[in-house]
């Protein structure tokens, strides 16, 4: 599998992007074009991410999934609704894109909308009357579920709310994607196991350690998904810890390897083909990330396309099967690191690094003939890897926003600054000084006047621009915090600086 991980924790999509129009002509994706499609295939998101050599999505819903009944307080007021979850996946199907859907079962349990336990808001504006979009930990409800109370981050494994607050979780997303042959369950980055009370005690008792406190509560939770027809991945960052001793013959049920199988993935990859879990793993999964800076991931693409398509001895139990087989992800990585930071990069954004990644997997290495598939995919006439800039217009879903936040990052900050801090007759004549007591000579004024009104005129239009076709992409509160993270900053000194002048 070649998955792109759509991670919805922040800055998810509007279910009409995964469909906009991306170009004037219809290329089609691939005969035969099927009937029920509302838009010409080759003018979607999805068909460009099967043509670039995906063959399926990772689903990572967080609060962005309807959940019901008792667990419907965890749902973002821009959660999608269930017509959404089922039209994502009959554009998958539509286009040849498996979907698989993630839950995390272990870390990450913070993620969700900003509302804290007390319920002080969330991320943007909520809809009105909607009640605070929170997930899981940093809900009051499910507080005493932390594995450390301070902290919203980790489930604890042995707090008897845990199992059947997943299996809940899991029932419900299962449920709506039962055409599904495999589900995530997350379990990264499980960050202070061992250091809650209950968990602790179990180790004191079983004289384990850390390592089969987490190996225990996988099991359970995959026994959870176990179904024939259905297997389940993870992350192995928490397994990479661990020995091969403690690893060898520990069998999940459900596994990638198959029923009873491994359940082993590699995000991001180890910094060693053999170290321990990839050594021990039947098929690895390899995860780069949505970045504008491709470079990077370009690199550890062509590093990693050798040994994933190339046999390998092997001792021990999975001696059946090739070193790194097949599987294999190029994912979007986090729109936010996490549910405290700003958010990190915009889906459209990331879409030429992301294209560069599949291609270069997909062909086995980066070539000019990988670029230029990338270029005639993307509507872009040059990419400039070192840069990490493309020229052209651009054709692909979003490739506006692409342009404009490339404007944005590229100008706006050099320019606003040139005026306020290296203009002399701003500097010597209108100064903070100046401003605050209302006192200048009106001919220094107006030696920069008409650069001032003309600077401001050009970035309202820039932001007018950028704030419409964010709205066409994204829900309010995820524009309304983008703008805010990285145009307000310069426009407003800009904006106080002509009010002062007028």
């Amino acid at each position: 599998l070649r998955l792109v991980h759509l991670d919805l924790k922040g800055a998810a999509p509007r279910v009409s992007y995964l469909e906009q129009v991306r170009g004037a002509a219809a290329r089609r994706c691939g005969p035969p074009h099927p009937a029920a499609c509302r838009v010409p295939c080759a003018l979607q998101l999805f068909p460009l991410l099967s043509q670039l050599g995906a063959s399926g999505i990772l689903l990572e819903y967080e609060d962005m999934f309807p959940f019901r009944g008792e667990l419907e307080t965890l749902r973002s007021p821009y959660a999608y609704s269930e017509e959404d979850v089922e039209r994502i996946q009959q554009l998958a199907e539509l286009n040849r894109l498996e979907v698989v859907p993630l839950v995390q079962t272990f870390g990450h349990a913070e993620v969700g909308g900003r509302g804290d336990a007390a319920g002080a808001g969330t991320r943007g504006r909520p809809l009105p009357g909607a009640p605070p979009a929170q997930y899981i930990l940093k809900h009051d409800k499910y507080r005493h579920l932390r594995e450390v109370e301070r902290f919203p981050n980790s489930f604890n494994p042995r707090a008897p709310g845990t199992l059947p607050l997943l299996r809940s979780l899991l029932a419900q997303v299962m449920e709506k994607h039962g055409r599904s042959g495999w589900i995530h369950i997350g379990a990264d980055e499980v960050f202070h196991l061992g250091e809650g009370a209950e968990s602790r005690a179990w180790m004191s008792r079983t004289k384990g350690d850390v390592g089969a406190l987490y190996l225990e509560h996988v099991k359970a939770v995959a026994s959870a998904v176990a179904a024939p027809g259905r297997r389940a991945l993870m992350w192995d960052d928490m397994l990479r810890r661990m020995s091969a001793g403690a690893l060898r013959g520990e069998r999940v049920p459900g596994g990638a390897a198959g029923p009873h199988g491994r359940v082993l993935s590699a995000c991001p990859p180890p910094r060693r083909v053999g170290h321990r879990p990839a050594r021990l793993a039947r098929r690895v999964v390899l995860r780069a990330g949505l970045r504008r800076r491709a470079r990077g991931y370009v690199g550890t693409w062509v590093r990693w396309r050798g040994p994933c398509t190339a046999p390998a001895p092997l001792t021990g139990p999975a001696a059946a099967g090739p070193f790194l087989a097949k599987y294999a992800e190029s994912g979007f990585g986090a729109v936010w690191y996490d549910h405290y930071a700003v958010l990190c990069e915009l889906l459209p954004v990331g879409v030429p690094s992301l294209a560069l990644c599949l291609q270069t997997l997909a062909n086995g290495g980066f070539t000019e003939a990988t670029k230029r598939r990338v270029l005639d995919a993307l509507g872009f006439h040059s990419i400039h890897l070192e840069q990490s800039t493309c020229e052209g217009t651009g054709a692909f879903p979003g490739a506006q926003i692409y342009r404009l936040v490339e404007q944005v990052n590229g100008h706006l900050k050099e320019s606003v600054a040139q005026l306020l801090e290296e203009e002399s007759a701003v500097k010597g004549w209108f100064s903070p000084y100046h401003r605050r007591r209302r006192f200048g000579n009106p001919r220094n004024l107006e030696s920069f006047g008409s650069r001032l009104l003309k600077l401001h005129e050009d970035w309202q239009a820039v932001e007018r621009s950028l704030r419409a076709q964010l709205a066409a992409v994204y829900f309010p509160d995820t524009v309304d915090e983008w703008l805010e993270e990285n145009v307000s900053p310069y426009l407003e000194p800009l904006r106080e600086l002509l009010r002062d002048y007028r």
